[in-house]
């Protein structure tokens, strides 16, 4: 089997024609918020006082009712998503999961009644606004065409030591660091899957590809290991942030990851000019510029800034005197 990228090249489907891909991608946006907010609430009753979610813990988590709801929105989420990829590039379907940010938010301030603050509504339309530029300007040059046999190696390869990198961070680091650590580790793992997913259906799509071809079945196993992976890491990002955190690090580094993999190595965009290529630079520092901060001004960090400096000052008084 041979597959070259510059091989029956298609042009990208109009916004038009993309609008079943689109429309799923939504409601998949929909179900990952859903999914964020429950098994948030539920792994942070169980996580250590280390804020981490131990292997006794995940064991219970699989009985809780909240949970298990949340498991199954996730689900649906991505076979939604999923077979959106199917009917779409990357570009045009990967990027529309950042409305799961704002439905997040939306939802929570539902749960608690608590208004978000200015620092969080900035970061959620940074996070937006962001993405949706970078999705407009993608889609604008992007193509589908037959990958490459040696991309989805190096891809893996790429994704695998930034995962290890960030596992790293996460390890070493505390509060809202070691979430954004965590579950941007799980969104690498994820923006991989969904690169998988669209170099598998683009494989099947040829005709050349027998179902019990070795380098098919190896894709179908780096789309489960990464899945395990990413839902572990998305845990312990739960474990130690607050659900619209945990969303906002998956939904913009996710599609970034995915994009610019389907850009780099599966051919979708070689139509995609250096103006345009800085223009996306730009649209995904400001995407992340949101992450951050939502992370740090979400009233959840704060109040944790708050208690930390009230440990600090109730230590300072109690010390002995010199």
């Amino acid at each position: 089997m041979t597959l070259t990228a510059a091989a029956d090249p298609v042009l990208a489907p109009t916004l038009l024609a993309s609008t079943p891909a689109i429309a799923l991608a939504v409601v998949a946006a929909a179900c990952f918020a859903v999914a964020a907010t429950l098994q948030h609430g539920a792994v942070d009753n169980l996580a250590d006082t280390d804020s981490r979610l131990g292997v006794a813990a995940f064991r219970t988590l699989v009985s809780r009712p909240g949970w298990l709801i949340g498991l199954a929105a996730a689900v649906a989420g991505s076979g939604l998503h999923a077979f959106a990829l199917v009917l779409s590039p990357l570009a045009v379907v990967q990027p529309i999961g950042v409305l799961a940010v704002p439905i997040a938010v939306l939802l929570t301030v539902r749960r608690t009644g608590e208004s978000p603050g200015r620092g969080v509504l900035l970061g959620v339309l940074l996070c937006v606004v962001g993405v949706a530029a970078f999705v407009s300007i993608a889609a604008s040059s992007a193509i589908s065409t037959r990958v490459p046999d040696f991309a989805i190696l190096i891809g893996a390869g790429i994704c695998t030591v930034l995962t290890v990198l960030l596992v790293a961070v996460a390890t070493w680091s505390t509060g809202w660091v070691r979430c954004v650590a965590s579950v941007t580790g799980g969104a690498v793992a994820f923006g991989l899957v969904s690169a998988l997913v669209r170099a598998l259906s683009q494989q099947i799509a040829t005709g050349l590809v027998s179902w019990t071809d070795p380098r098919l079945l190896g894709t179908v196993a780096g789309i489960g290991t990464a899945l395990v992976i990413g839902g572990w890491l998305v845990q312990q990002g739960f474990a130690s942030g607050p659900p619209e955190v945990v969303i906002a690090c998956l939904t913009v580094v996710d599609p970034i990851v995915a994009v610019l993999l389907g850009i780099l190595l599966l051919g979708e965009g070689p139509a995609t000019s250096g103006v345009a290529a800085a223009v996306l630079v730009v649209c995904a520092v400001a995407a992340t510029a949101g992450v951050v901060s939502l992370a740090r001004y979400h009233p959840d960090a704060r109040r944790a800034r708050a208690a930390r400096a009230a440990q600090a000052t109730a230590a300072h008084r109690t010390s002995p005197r010199p």
